[in-house]
């Protein structure tokens, strides 16, 4: 059984812990924060402070990165050094020159190393991903995705309002809608974009022009006490799929309609897309390419170079 140690018990590890706490091919045996409390709620496990105290006394065979961004790379180096495989938290880093440095390392390691970019694992977001590839309802003509919610006071040090370490909403909510675009339609042509900042909020509007389709996408921080959401709009010649609320539509021009988060019982034909946990997908992915020896490569470090780019130039 491999043995898994997580550093940041912060808000994102609460979707990482239960995780591995369920799966039976590995054993979450160690975490680490400097504030104690947030470990008091784990008893069971072996609680650390100070990083490199943890990786001199366990012997683990994976870590999980869920520390605020500006420290994801160095900690998956210092990791990676000692042979571990490392998952991290998206965004990789704030600096595209750190995506070869965490990349060389793993390769000169032999271990494996990814970022856990989560919509890459979400049904809905593989849909249309799919529905994409195989041109089941024609050529994609426009797409309109969105990620909007209230400016963050939650986090440690108030880490996530500070650009130099976040760097706010680009990368704290863009970077997943953008990351999914890379990975289902590749590079776009060009990028238009709008952006409203201010000290208690950040707002983003952002077109993506490909040759034969655009996307238009919307990301915010809102000093309004808006709950957050998000969502797409994706329009095929044939049909458009929604996602909205939670539930994912399919709306085709020949009147046909399909709501994807339900089980048909009427024998009409419909997708019916599993009720899963994207972020147990990226771990069981993950976890099974080390069990494998297979690489991690649904994520791909030109495709992550490319996203920081964007990013860098909004």
């Amino acid at each position: 059984m491999l043995k898994v140690g997580l550093v940041g018990v912060g808000g994102i590890s609460g979707e990482h812990i239960p995780v591995w706490e369920a799966m039976e091919k590995a054993e979450l045996v160690a975490i680490c924060d400097i504030r104690p409390e947030r470990m008091e709620r784990y008893p069971d496990k072996h609680c650390y402070t100070d990083f490199n105290e943890m990786l001199e006394n366990e012997n683990i065979d994976i870590l999980d990165i869920c520390l605020p961004t500006y420290l994801h790379a160095d900690y998956a180096i210092k990791a990676m050094e000692k042979g571990i495989h490392v998952i991290c938290e998206k965004p990789i880093s704030l600096k595209k020159e750190d995506v070869c440095r965490v990349y060389s390392t793993a390769q000169k390691m032999n271990v494996k190393f990814m970022v856990a970019q989560v919509l890459r694992f979400w049904p809905e977001y593989e849909l249309i991903k799919e529905i994409y590839d195989t041109g089941k309802y024609g050529k994609l003509l426009s797409g309109y995705m969105s990620r909007l919610g209230p400016c963050p006071g939650w986090s440690w040090d108030n880490w996530m309002k500070d650009p130099l370490r976040s760097g706010l909403v680009p990368y704290d909510l863009h970077v997943h809608d953008l990351d999914f675009m890379v990975y289902a339609f590749g590079q776009p042509v060009s990028v238009h974009s709008n952006r409203s900042k201010r000290p208690e909020q950040d707002y983003i509007s952002a077109t993506y022009k490909y040759d034969d389709f655009f996307i238009t996408t919307e990301s915010a921080w809102y000093a309004a006490p808006l709950p957050f959401g998000a969502g797409f709009r994706f329009q095929f010649e044939k049909a458009l799929i929604t996602y909205i609320y939670g539930k994912c539509m399919v709306y085709q021009n020949d009147g046909t309609v399909m709501d994807l988060s339900t089980v048909s019982t009427d024998g009409a034909a419909s997708i019916n897309l599993p009720k899963t946990n994207a972020y147990a997908n990226e771990i069981h992915y993950f976890t099974d390419c080390v069990l494998t020896g297979k690489s991690p490569d649904k994520i791909k470090p030109d495709e992550l170079e490319t996203v920081i780019s964007i990013l860098n130039s909004i």
